[in-house]
């Protein structure tokens, strides 16, 4: 690959597992930016304590991923930064912006790369909102979470619904009523690569 894959899109949409297969299938390495990220934050002062004291204010978890912004912007600037080649795929608030200033930076920095794949389940934003917050919410269970934030659940609604992830994507990929395996296999045939034996 001349350029890395880009993978984005709202929580639960498959990004970290397909983007582990694509890694598998392509002989690439991987670097998913959720595990990154505090060390990107911290450079340029992200602090605990404040964060801490908005999630636990009137702001809760909504006020919390606003002040995680900027944090968010300049992660996505460094890990492009610093990794040129492979998959990376971003975790699901780094694709989406609110603000135009941190959303064309994030676009400025996206610029460069071919390869920039929204995963969705479905066209229809409904059905996407409905699948996902499904996943997500089993997700949690099998975790053990015996009570969901239903504000999470509102939140990647926004992920899904905001226009962000459209504008900054070159490919959408729909990933309902497919394995995860299925979905790796359009993105290779969609991106050309050859002699991959799938």
């Amino acid at each position: 690959m001349d350029s890395p894959i880009i993978l984005i899109g709202p929580m639960s949409a498959g990004k970290s597992t397909i983007g582990e297969l694509l890694a598998q299938k392509l002989n690439l390495p991987q670097h998913s930016l959720d595990e990154k990220r505090w060390d990107y934050y911290a450079e340029i002062g992200y602090d605990t304590t404040v964060a801490a004291a908005i999630a636990n204010s009137d702001q809760g978890k909504p006020g919390l991923i606003r002040y995680w912004k900027p944090f968010e912007a300049h992660a996505v600037e460094r890990m492009l930064a610093d990794y040129s080649e492979g998959i990376i795929d971003f975790g699901a608030g780094h694709s989406v912006y609110e603000d135009e200033q941190l959303f064309a930076r994030v676009q400025q920095a996206l610029a460069p790369y071919d390869h920039i794949i929204l995963l969705l389940p479905s066209p229809d934003l409904d059905e996407s909102v409905a699948i996902l917050n499904a996943r997500f919410v089993q997700m949690l269970k099998d975790e053990g979470v015996e009570e969901v934030d239903t504000t999470l659940l509102a939140v990647n609604e926004q992920f899904v619904r905001h226009p962000s992830n459209h504008r900054l994507a070159t490919m959408v990929i729909y990933t309902k009523d497919k394995t995860p395996e299925e979905s790796c296999a359009e993105i290779i045939q969609k991106l050309g690569v050859k002699g991959i034996g799938l």
